[in-house]
């Protein structure tokens, strides 16, 4: 009688379990419209057409002390710019500004 009443109980929790599983929604990994770190990052195209991208990889990059460097665009939905950042050219005696406005 006691291993009827613990199945049953096993039973019950796997389904509650399963019917969970199956009412939450199926979707892949979130990825950043803007992602980058000191050697340079990625600016998703969409992001590029309602915003000044130019603007946002100076500023990321002038944030590490280095210059930005466009590198590819993949003018398509899905797609991305792509940038490098670079140290500063020689024979330049100052850091890039970064604007904040």
């Amino acid at each position: 009688m006691r291993t009827l009443k613990v199945g049953l109980v096993k039973t019950a929790g796997l389904l509650a379990a399963g019917m969970l599983l199956a009412g939450a929604p199926a979707r892949a990994d979130v990825v950043p419209a803007f992602k980058g770190n000191d050697t340079g990052g990625i600016i998703a195209y969409s992001l590029a057409q309602t915003t000044d991208a130019r603007q946002l990889a100076v500023d990321h990059c002038a944030s590490y002390g280095k210059v930005a460097k466009f590198r590819a665009v993949d003018a398509r939905y899905g797609g991305y710019v792509s940038f490098s950042c670079r140290w500063v050219p020689y024979g330049s005696a100052q850091r890039p500004l970064r604007t904040l406005y």
